[in-house]
């Protein structure tokens, strides 16, 4: 398989991680979109949310857990972040591989405004 993120996942191609564990791989986005921007990618390959199968659903509950925990070291979690998925081509879905981006430390709610993202 030629996925950017499963040979992230795989340590073979280098990215800024920032933490890891048996399910999950967190590194920084290599094009931020806020002042932090952060991606959490499950280790198993999954194109996206539209390719989510029932056997993904404990999986998924501990990508948001994880988000949360992510949140908390950044110093992030009570300042506020936006968690995003995009879903596909017309989504704004770049890589074919499943991935949570967790957006935060704006100084003001105009910087929040990121274009294509809510």
């Amino acid at each position: 398989m030629d996925c950017l993120f499963c040979k992230i996942a795989q340590e073979t191609v280098p990215a800024s991680i920032i933490y890891k564990d048996d399910e999950f791989v967190v590194f920084k986005d290599i094009n931020p979109k806020a002042p932090i921007h952060i991606l959490i990618i499950p280790k198993k390959h999954i194109v996206s949310i539209n390719h989510l199968e029932a056997e993904d659903e404990s999986l998924i509950g501990k990508m948001f857990l994880t988000a949360k925990k992510i949140a908390k070291k950044l110093e992030v979690a009570e300042k506020g972040y936006k968690l995003v998925f995009n879903v596909g081509r017309g989504g704004g879905q770049i890589i074919d591989h499943l991935h949570l981006h967790l957006l935060a430390g704006w100084k003001n709610s105009t910087e929040r405004n990121i274009p294509g993202m809510p």
